[in-house]
């Protein structure tokens, strides 16, 4: 029986899944093995009758430059008694290629144990994927997808800027990202919107929403003093991630729950409920400024890769070929700046629970100490007699003490 290698799929969306697809299999194909894509993820691939298509050059050269992922795409979790060994066995699988995050690279490495236990020997080689560019690869590499990602939100962005100064108008901006604000950061840095706000600027506060109003309230008051009547926040959806089901219950938002009681926070825009908790503020202080949502969330996963993603994708598949003739396996196969291949071992990189560390924006770097400290609006001590002007309270808005920054 042919040699045969499979690829799948998880989590969600990113620009460059196809791309990835197209230049594992070609590369593969080229050198005669069957190339099988498994559709619906971990789900596709553990059902009785796994959902799955022969890949060939034809349909490779097809997708290769397309956006979203011809492989139906699953989130599914599988446990360990899913875990069977009749796929691999059939079709004489010799890798199993991941396509995906933490959690689609830690069911994998488990998969490739309970093979092994079983007297099945596969590699397996995973690619990371997110446009939240927070899976801890080497310095320099993005995840793939973060780019064409970011250079979809920024154009969005940018014209959301341009509405703002045409019609004297904010805008509340909310960009997906888990525990990281990486894409709510570079979007917003790239247009010079005067307030961004990340999880990992509450380096020296907690994160609760009157921090976040507060702050996007200091640049509003800020840009009123210089005379602009304008302007745009971005802020990273990764904040919730540090709040409790209280805190956000306590909104008096109107949620659907889940069976545990939880806010089902997917069937609500972010930016609609910063907006709506903003408003209430201003009306408070009696400050008379309109802000309109924009929530930059599912527009960015299946846009078509950049040139930047097209090239960086290409190297990663055919880099999986490379790790795989080298006997590799349990790790993520990455390229640094040069396009170098070498392989992140997955258990360099789990915490004591098997999970991945996620990788964060660096607040104390250079970077991110320029753009916050010098290309933000906000107050602080020397605008508060100016401020006054507004509100009675300008304390309460200095952007330094609102996040214990010195």
């Amino acid at each position: 029986m042919k040699k045969a290698i499979a690829i799948l799929a998880g989590g969600g969306p990113a620009p460059g899944i196809n791309t990835v697809i197209a230049s594992v299999a070609k590369v593969f194909l080229k050198e005669g093995y069957r190339v099988i894509g498994i559709h619906d993820g971990y789900k596709g691939l553990l059902s009785l009758k796994p959902t799955m298509m022969d890949l060939d050059f034809i349909t490779c050269d097809k997708i290769m430059n397309q956006g979203g992922s011809l492989l139906h795409m699953s989130r599914h979790k599988p446990k360990d008694s899913e875990f069977k060994t009749d796929f691999f066995v059939n079709n004489n699988v010799k890798l199993l290629v991941t396509i995906g995050g933490d959690d689609t690279a830690s069911t994998a490495n488990r998969i490739s144990k309970f093979l092994s236990e079983n007297n099945i020997s596969i590699q397996n080689i995973h690619v990371p994927k997110t446009i939240d560019n927070d899976l801890p690869l080497p310095e320099g590499s993005p995840t793939f997808g973060y780019q064409s990602a970011k250079e979809a939100g920024v154009k969005i962005a940018m014209t959301v800027y341009e509405d703002a100064r045409t019609s004297g108008n904010w805008f509340v901006v909310s960009a997906m990202g888990r525990e990281a604000g990486h894409l709510a950061f570079g979007i917003g840095a790239a247009c010079h919107y005067p307030m961004i706000i990340i999880p990992e600027m509450f380096n020296e506060a907690r994160i609760s929403f009157e921090r976040i109003i507060n702050l996007i309230i200091s640049s509003i008051l800020k840009r009123k003093i210089l005379g602009i009547n304008y302007g745009a926040a971005i802020i990273s959806e990764g904040v919730f991630h540090f709040m409790t089901d209280t805190e956000i219950k306590a909104t008096d938002i109107s949620f659907t729950y889940d069976d545990h009681g939880h806010p089902e926070l997917g069937n609500v825009s972010k930016a609609h409920i910063f907006n709506l908790l903003l408003q209430r503020k201003l009306k408070t202080l009696k400050v008379n400024v309109k802000s309109r949502p924009v929530e930059l969330g599912y527009e960015l996963r299946c846009v078509t890769p950049t040139a930047f993603d097209l090239l960086y994708c290409s190297l990663l598949g055919i880099g999986v070929k490379k790790l795989f003739d080298e006997g590799i396996t349990g790790c993520m196969v990455t390229s640094d700046q040069k396009g170098d291949i070498s392989p992140l071992f997955m258990k360099d990189v789990e915490d004591e629970n098997g999970k991945v560390k996620p990788r964060l924006v660096e607040i104390k770097s250079q970077k991110a100490d320029m753009v916050f400290r010098n290309n933000l609006h906000f107050i602080h001590e020397a605008d508060y007699e100016n401020a006054r002007s507004y509100i009675e309270n300008p304390e309460e808005f200095d952007f330094l003490k609102i996040l214990n920054w010195n």
